[in-house]
């Protein structure tokens, strides 16, 4: 199936890099241009260090392709986390990923990134009694944490999205929507305003090693640095002397309508809140800056099958809004989400000033950026406490294929029924 990225053709932070196709000595090397690269590339930036980030494009990979939601948190609930990290570290976890969307805002308030930023709030909508549950059970957990949240009844979870489908919904005020892509291309903008060399169409070939330092080839050049970061999530392609991120690999597709006229526009999402569901296979929905409505959900649409995607896209869009029936389906696209087996984001040691960051499973932007300064601050001071999990030596995702398949199976065969 064509694709079409709504958040490429609709970018207004237009920027571009040069290839590297010379030789240069940096103090940090940063391999992978999207949420966590730019911001440890910027950090380490504004710290002093002197700091190249290299990519095929900025925001290539799951970052340019993201639904676009600033929430808190991960997926999980906060004691969940903690069960599985144990509780000091968990809360450690759970405490720096509640900041993460003041620090995306912030980002894009003091660089001015034109990222159509609205920070007007998230719902997690409850698709039924069991996912009211879910949502109550969170917002107990959050709220005994700190979190400033309100839990929805249906009525009023119908007037904020135009839609009676769901049972309540936990709304977050600090979360917000953003385009992830130029969210991205600002943090690029923004690195290299601070004196970041910013090399595109440049991808590591083989990384080495050698006196405590890093060597970091290219086709056409090579980067010499003291410290070295891994940030290509679920984009990594095959690297001499690198071992490849372990990981299950998750794809999501989105499509989104044409741009709603006005009247339709407010009986959809009034307050313009990013919205996920409880479903086990999820979807998400938003509206853009100019009010187009985007539905995503679990699903490969680089499959024979993927029409089943879409055309369940088409069926949700009318069930949740049936005044939007018929409406046009302008953007079709996906993504790969790198899902760790406990869905906990991993950070791997390569060695002396050395990681790797990746896993986030589906929630970026956020813990992205998070991690992403997080690490620079590690390198900067030598200091693995920076760090928001402990680092790892080593990392294996046993039976990520099949557990790939098996998820785009299931989501396959719910989007056809």
């Amino acid at each position: 199936m064509h694709q079409k990225n709504l958040w490429q053709e609709t970018s207004k932070e237009k920027i571009t890099f040069g290839n590297l196709n010379k030789s240069i000595t940096t103090d940090l090397v940063v391999v992978g241009a999207g949420f966590t690269g730019c911001s440890a590339a910027l950090f380490a930036a504004k710290s002093g260090l002197s700091v190249a980030l290299i990519d095929q494009k900025i925001g290539y990979g799951g970052s340019g392709r993201n639904v676009g939601l600033v929430n808190a948190g991960l997926w999980m609930p906060p004691e969940t986390v903690e069960n599985i990290l144990g509780l000091d570290a968990g809360v450690k976890l759970n405490n720096a990923l509640a900041k993460a969307p003041d620090l995306v805002f912030s980002l894009i308030d003091n660089y001015g990134i034109n990222c159509s930023a609205k920070r007007s709030g998230t719902l997690h909508c409850a698709h039924s009694e069991k996912g009211l549950k879910d949502i109550q059970l969170r917002f107990k957990q959050l709220s005994e944490r700190g979190a400033e949240l309100e839990l929805l009844d249906k009525h009023q979870t119908e007037q904020r999205i135009g839609s009676s489908k769901f049972f309540g919904s936990l709304f977050n005020k600090k979360a917000g929507i953003i385009n992830p892509l130029d969210y991205c291309l600002g943090l690029a903008k923004a690195a290299k305003s601070n004196g970041v060399n910013i090399y595109e169409s440049t991808l590591a070939t083989k990384i080495q090693s050698i006196n405590n330092e890093w060597l970091v080839k290219t086709s056409e050049g090579s980067i010499k640095a003291k410290m070295l970061l891994i940030a290509t999530n679920a984009y990594q392609k095959p690297i001499e002397g690198l071992n490849p991120s372990q990981y299950t690999s998750v794809q999501y597709f989105q499509v989104a309508t044409k741009a709603l006229p006005l009247d339709l526009a407010k009986s959809v999402l009034p307050n313009t809140e990013g919205c996920w569901d409880t479903a086990s296979v999820m979807s998400s929905f938003r509206l853009d800056a100019d009010n187009r409505l985007i539905i995503g959900g679990i699903g490969n649409l680089g499959h024979s099958a993927s029409k089943i995607h879409t055309n369940w896209a088409r069926r949700k869009v009318e069930s949740l809004f049936p005044q939007l029936t018929n409406i046009a389906i302008d953007f079709s696209w996906h993504g790969r989400i790198a899902m760790t087996d406990d869905h906990i984001p991993k950070i791997l040691r390569l060695g002396n000033n050395a990681y790797s960051v990746f896993g986030y499973s589906g929630r970026g932007i956020g813990p992205g950026t998070y991690f992403g300064k997080a690490v620079s601050d590690c390198l900067i001071t030598g200091d693995e406490n920076f760090l928001p999990v402990d680092p790892l030596d080593n990392y294996q995702e046993p039976l990520s294929r099949i557990k790939g398949g098996i998820i785009e199976f299931g989501a396959t065969v719910s989007h056809l029924l």
